[in-house]
């Protein structure tokens, strides 16, 4: 039997607004066929119950190593030796291995220690923001949120958490975060996706270099001391390194933006943001609304089955890629009513923003905070806050698997002054 035609997944249409696609999908059945830019295709899972049955599949591996052919030719395009040397992070691995690795970012990002350090990220929010509105003020003026906060804030953070030298978080290039995105070898982006990885590759030895001369209390030092004592291979330690400096930070910096988007969509925008200001309290619940409503965490990595089998009732053959759409399965009406609509007193049940089973993200308490952390900050000291740009304008991310705009323009009543601090 023929299989049936894929879903494109691509297009400014689709990444403005992929929610009346995922929508027909879930109504059509659990898992379809989908195609990405790149030419590779894939089974995508929509509904909240199939997706949860999938993260914790047992017979779905993350191993690279599991794909086939066809998967190969199209997704497996970074080239060598970077792949063999930054694509055996955590998000690649399985049981046992998975469960060594994972073990040594646990303690890092602990709800514990992550909230201990909400005061030092609140100062850093504050920052940015004065920063920002030192030369502005009057609803005439506008400032592109990307680059002024949630491009800097989730960076900021994470060197704060994993140790990473201030001389060195100074020279991080942002576009090095682009390297997750596929660029094929006959794209004539090619020489600049490859001088990206170089460039990326000589900071990571930078940064194992100065950790292994001057260690500290800190995860990165403990990875290299792990590398230096033979619990990690030189290649597992910079691709944990690649994994925290690119994963660990733009997604927040994405999900920033779609919670914004989604306040500033609302009928009654003013209303709800003055709520929010009225009650601080509410924040944490409003972060995993937005966090549901909209996740910056769209699709997950790729998953493949070791042998042909059944999923969710489609025949699945060996060595295709299985992908699970987090934002699909915060949207069915069958787990959350009304799933379209913000509603920030929504009961909340476990929604799949960071995933589901051993790799759900192990940085989510420390996501939480700096989501809370960041909204709270914005919505309090910038009275006002809405689009400075038609909302068909903003320009999303044309990324395969994240959601997210690359600029986010606003205005703003006159700026206020932080909240004191007890």
């Amino acid at each position: 039997m023929p299989l049936p035609d894929p879903f494109p997944l691509y297009g400014p249409a689709y990444k403005r607004d992929p929610y009346p696609l995922y929508e027909r999908m879930r109504a059509a059945g659990p898992i379809h066929r989908v195609l990405f830019p790149s030419g590779v295709t894939a089974w995508l899972v929509t509904g909240h119950a199939a997706a949860q049955r999938t993260l914790a599949d047992p017979r779905l591996g993350k191993n690279h190593a599991l794909g086939n052919d066809r998967w190969r030719e199209h997704a497996s395009i970074m080239p060598e030796p970077q792949h063999s040397e930054l694509q055996v992070h955590l998000l690649h691995q399985d049981p046992p291995k998975h469960t060594a690795m994972r073990r040594y970012v646990t303690d890092a990002f602990a709800p514990r220690r992550v909230e201990e350090l909400r005061p030092r990220f609140q100062e850093m929010a504050d920052a940015l923001v004065d920063a920002m509105t030192a030369d502005t003020g009057s609803d005439t003026d506008t400032v592109d949120l990307v680059r002024c906060f949630a491009a800097r804030f989730p960076f900021q953070v994470l060197a704060e958490v994993i140790g990473l030298p201030p001389n060195l978080a100074a020279r991080f290039r942002r576009e090095w975060g682009k390297v997750v995105a596929p660029v094929g070898p006959q794209d004539p982006g090619r020489p600049a996706y490859e001088a990206l990885l170089r460039g990326l590759q000589g900071y990571i030895a930078e940064v194992v270099a100065e950790k292994r001369a001057e260690p500290g209390d800190d995860l990165l030092s403990r990875l290299v001391t792990a590398r230096d004592e033979g619990e990690l291979t030189r290649e597992e330690l910079d691709s944990m390194v690649f994994q925290l400096l690119v994963a660990g930070q733009e997604p927040v910096t994405n999900q920033i933006t779609t919670a914004l988007v989604a306040l500033m969509r609302q009928p009654r925008r003013e209303a709800v943001l003055e709520r929010l200001r009225a009650e601080p309290e509410l924040m944490p619940n409003a972060v995993e609304e937005l966090l549901r409503l909209d996740s910056a965490f769209e699709l997950t990595t790729w998953r493949f089955l070791a042998e042909d089998a059944d999923l969710h009732g489609t025949r699945v053959p060996a060595g295709d890629s299985v992908i699970v759409s987090l934002c699909a399965a915060n949207r069915d009406p069958e787990r959350f009513p009304d799933p379209d609509t913000l509603d920030l007193d929504r009961a909340q049940g476990p929604h799949l923003a960071f995933g589901h089973g051993i790799h759900f993200c192990p940085g989510a308490a420390l996501a939480r905070i700096e989501l809370q952390v960041a909204l709270a900050t914005l919505i309090h000291r910038l009275p006002g806050l809405r689009l400075a740009v038609p909302d068909e304008d903003l320009p999303w991310i044309p990324a395969v698997l994240g959601r997210g705009v690359s600029e986010l323009p606003v205005a703003f009543d006159r700026a206020v002054c932080p909240r004191p601090r007890g």
